[in-house]
């Protein structure tokens, strides 16, 4: 939907958004701040790994806002007021970070090295690889909050990050294209097949894993 769409759809509410505009920016910046100080932790995390194990557990990193359109959207939809503090108080994932792994076990190492530092405070985890999705969907999600420095506040700003193995992230990016392109034929056997695909990659994963561990000496 765009912006356009939104101002005919619900103009009074939009305008009295447009009017706080400025704080609405202001929240968007401190979003951002909040995305580099979790990048940087993880950069450190995968530094430090690397140099204990010998090798990177971290493939890539991917960061992402959602738009103010995107936003509105999901505010309408869940029944809240389109205003910054109803966004704060009630929208978890507004800041995303995404890290691809190299192997599942990579994902719960990381995971567990974040959520116990000090300054992280953990609001939410949702296992989709322990507990896949109907769809085959597998993922490691966590909500997180955590301060960044203002020149004269701190504010504790929420952060979704969720963490995939290379195959989930490639399997995700497929299964996103079917969720929401219109007029798809055949789209309960490509829904089938994604699912066939999704059992497969979490076979393939634990299996190099598997081989990656008798490499490196770890399986007894």
């Amino acid at each position: 939907m765009k912006l356009t769409d939104l101002i005919e759809d619900d103009k009074f509410n939009l305008e009295e958004m447009l009017e706080d505009a400025k704080p609405f920016a202001e929240l968007m910046m401190m979003y951002r701040c909040a995305l580099r100080e979790v990048t940087t932790k993880f950069e450190v995390l995968n530094e430090e790994f690397s140099l204990m194990n010998n090798r990177n557990p971290v493939e890539s990193i991917k960061t992402r806002i959602k738009s103010p359109e995107s936003i509105y959207e999901k505010m309408k939809r869940k029944g809240y007021a389109f205003t910054v503090e109803s966004i704060r108080e009630n929208i978890f994932d507004v800041a995303g970070v995404r890290i691809i792994c190299s192997f599942p076990s990579d994902i719960f190492k990381l995971a567990e090295m974040l959520t116990r530092q000090d300054d992280i405070g953990v609001i939410a985890v949702k296992d989709y690889i322990t507990n896949p999705k109907p769809n085959g969907y597998r993922s490691y999600h966590l909500i997180v909050e955590i301060p960044i420095f203002l020149a004269n506040r701190t504010e504790l700003m929420k952060v979704e990050v969720q963490f995939r193995t290379i195959a989930m992230d490639f399997w995700a990016s497929l299964e996103h294209k079917l969720k929401y392109k219109k007029n798809i034929e055949d789209a309960d056997r490509i829904a089938a097949d994604l699912k066939d695909c999704a059992e497969r990659i979490s076979a393939l994963d634990l299996k190099m894993q598997s081989i990656r561990e008798e490499i490196d000496g770890e399986k007894q």
